[in-house]
C-alpha cells in the first residue's frame, strides 16, 4: 500500500514515514500543500495523510482539489486543531477521517489501515498465486509448511505482483510505486530486489515465477516452474 504524508513539520513527517514503513507501507513525504497536490495529481496513492496547516496551500485547499478532480483516494486529516468547527470543515470538504495532534502511533496505524481497506487496491491479509501464499500478518511467503521472511520492499513487490498476475510492470513503474518519487535509490535497486525475491521463491519450490519480459519489464506467471 502506498501512502502520501503531507506534513510541514519535517521531523514529524520523517517519524511518520519510519513508523508506516515498519508496517510494510511505501511512503512519500512532502512539506507544502503545493507539493502535495503535485504528487497527488501525478501519481497514485492508496491513502493520503494531510496536515491542515501547510505553506503554499492548506490541507483543506488540497483536499478540495482532490475531490474536485474526482480523486476518490481516502484522506486522513492530521492537525493540531481539535475544535469542532475544524473537524466539520475537513469532513465537509471530503475527508474520510480526522486525527488531532498529539496522537498515539498505534491509533494512526489503525486509522491508516482502516482507510486502506476502502481503497480499490485493498487486498486480504492472505494472498495466493499458484501454491504460493503471501502472509501480510507475518510479512512472509510460504509454500506448504516452508516459509521465508520478506523485507519491506520485497513484500511490497510480491503484493503488487500477486494482485496483478500476468500484468507487465516496467522497471520505472516499480521504482515509482514501491520506492516512491522521493527516493534517492538508483533504479538498479528494482532488479536487485527482484533477484532476492526470485531466490526466495525458488527456495520454497513455488510454482510461480517473476519473468523478465524483454524490453517491457516484469510479470508474475503462474504454473511456469
Amino acid at each position: 500500500m502506498r501512502i502520501l504524508i503531507a506534513e510541514d513539520e519535517v521531523a514529524t513527517a520523517k517519524a511518520l514515514k519510519v513508523l508506516l514503513e515498519k508496517s510494510k507501507y511505501s511512503v512519500d513525504i512532502v512539506h507544502t500543500g503545493t507539493d502535495a497536490w503535485d504528487y497527488i495529481s501525478g501519481g497514485h496513492y492508496d491513502v493520503i495523510v494531510l496536515d491542515i496547516m501547510m505553506p503554499g496551500m492548506s490541507g483543506l485547499e488540497v483536499l478540495s482539489l482532490i475531490r474536485k478532480n474526482s480523486i476518490t483516494t481516502p484522506v486522513l486529516m492530521l492537525t493540531a486543531k481539535a475544535e469542532l468547527e475544524d473537524r466539520v470543515a475537513g469532513l465537509e470538504a471530503g475527508a474520510d477521517d480526522y486525527l488531532p495532534k498529539p496522537f498515539a502511533s498505534s491509533e494512526l496505524i489503525a486509522r491508516v489501515k482502516a482507510l486502506g481497506r476502502r481503497s480499490e487496491n485493498y487486498s486480504d491479509t492472505l494472498m495466493e498465486a499458484g501454491n504460493l501464499v503471501l502472509d501480510g500478518n507475518r510479512y512472509e511467503m510460504r509454500v506448504g509448511e516452508k516459509s521465508v521472511t520478506l523485507t519491506n520492499k520485497e513484500y511490497q513487490l510480491m503484493e503488487l505482483f500477486i494482485l496483478h498476475p500476468g500484468h507487465v510492470f516496467s522497471t520505472e513503474h516499480l521504482m515509482d510505486k514501491i520506492w516512491g518519487t522521493d527516493s534517492d535509490s538508483d533504479i538498479d535497486v528494482v532488479w536487485t530486489h527482484i533477484g532476492f525475491v526470485r531466490k526466495k521463491m525458488k527456495s520454497l519450490r513455488a510454482d510461480v515465477e517473476i519473468k523478465t519480459i524483454r524490453g517491457a519489464g516484469y510479470s508474475l506467471e503462474v504454473g511456469t516452474c
